[in-house]
């Protein structure tokens, strides 16, 4: 049977991590925005209406990292010591990769996830004008396979 650390009672609760060691703990996340090959283009050349869409999206991701506890509510605060942010341009969309470490009691899972999901839909919020149709709808853009890649505890 699975165990659900963070309800007890049919209540809702956040883990105790008091009795826990202090370790080094890292998490990586990753996930892609598809887009159209104009807009691909606009951001790699820099001629995005708005500004630059990587670098904004860059403290966008930090941001998150940093607020995480308080967007999701059973997190614990915890000591971020690293934030590290990585885009790869492939052919139809743009991957983020964003690695967290810490030295704590919890993972940084969470953080890592929530720095991905938040780059990515400010890279959308930075072309959402290029990517509309003529309804404006967005057929081409799509967010998806936000991921854990790796986690490590200890070392």
């Amino acid at each position: 049977m699975v165990e659900f650390t963070h309800i007890s009672d049919d209540k809702v609760q956040m883990v105790d991590i008091g009795d826990k060691a202090e370790v080094s703990r890292e998490a990586v996340a990753a996930g892609l925005i598809e887009l159209r090959p104009e807009t691909l283009r606009a951001i790699r050349e820099g001629a995005v209406v708005k500004g630059n869409v990587l670098s904004t999206a860059m403290v966008a991701a930090t941001l998150a990292v940093k607020d995480t506890p308080r967007i999701i509510p059973m997190c614990h605060s915890i000591p971020i010591s690293s934030v590290k942010i990585d885009f790869s341009h492939e052919a139809g969309y743009i991957e983020v990769r964003v690695a967290v470490k810490s030295q704590g009691r919890t993972g940084v899972e969470m953080e890592a996830l929530t720095g991905v999901s938040v780059a990515l839909l400010t890279i959308w919020d930075m072309v959402k004008s290029a990517e509309k149709d003529s309804q404006g709808q967005y057929p081409a853009t799509c967010i998806r396979d936000i991921r854990v890649v790796e986690k490590r505890k200890g070392s």
